[in-house]
């Protein structure tokens, strides 16, 4: 029985259903309600996340923004496959991401876009890799996931509401929606070496931009060149935290 005992201890991807799994290597969520009821009090390194939104802009992202400042503040890289939004570089930077360590990869969608986040996990160790596939196979999942167990690297895939019917080999899948009163809600689906969890809130987390079709001159998007010159990791007069932006048809 000690023999199984030492298997088991020394074995995180072996779980014994009655206990919490704290084998898994984790990466604090930032959200102190958040890290409470999830295995090993974080994101799940070396391992697939997968948030689900009825509609873009419920906090998604920026539930990811400690974590990711973390992870380029430690030097490791940030890759983002196919955001369907342009990302705001004085939001990233004011909430504490270094932007000369974050990528964007424009792929085109559909196979490519699975390749270049499949390569990007493989390549190099540590980091996050972040992605919105529109249709993705449960094989592909578990090419993205093994992907992820060889690198140690935090991998997040954005994925519709449909996706919450769809078999998934995810170690983490959570499901989002806005509250206007308690912030934005969130529901463990599943979260690998623990049982899911009643439905959690952190609060004041959800974006104005998944309420609003509409948005003001204000809040227009950076030219390209901006953009370009904002992720090559040089000053931007303007750092106040805020949204992503979304994509114009330009």
């Amino acid at each position: 029985m000690s023999t199984i005992n030492q298997l088991l201890s020394a074995t995180p991807q072996l779980w014994r259903g009655r206990q919490d799994n704290r084998g898994q290597q984790t990466l604090p969520t930032g959200h102190t309600r958040l890290d409470r009821q999830l295995p090993g009090h974080g994101w799940p390194q070396g391992a697939l996340t997968e948030l689900i939104t009825p509609k873009p802009g419920l906090g998604e992202f920026r539930l990811l923004f400690p974590a990711l400042a973390e992870t380029s503040q430690r030097g490791q890289w940030i890759i983002l496959v196919d955001p369907p939004w342009i990302p705001y570089p004085a939001a990233l930077q004011g909430h504490g991401l270094l932007l000369d360590h974050l990528l964007v990869v424009r792929t085109g969608g559909g196979k490519k876009a699975l390749w270049a986040c499949e390569q990007a996990l493989r390549s190099g160790r540590g980091g996050a890799v972040l992605a919105w596939p529109e249709h993705i196979s449960f094989s592909r999942l578990r090419r993205l996931q093994i992907a992820a167990e060889s690198s140690a690297k935090l991998a997040f895939l954005f994925r519709p509401a449909n996706a919450v019917k769809e078999s998934s080999p995810a170690a983490l899948r959570l499901q989002l929606g806005a509250d206007n009163r308690r912030g934005t809600h969130i529901s463990i689906l599943k979260c690998r070496g623990s049982r899911p969890t009643d439905p959690i809130w952190v609060p004041q987390l959800f974006s104005a931009y998944g309420n609003h079709r509409r948005h003001t001159q204000a809040h227009a998007t950076f030219t390209e060149h901006t953009i370009n010159t904002a992720l090559a990791g040089r000053s931007l007069s303007a750092t106040v935290a805020g949204p992503v932006h979304p994509r114009t048809k330009h």
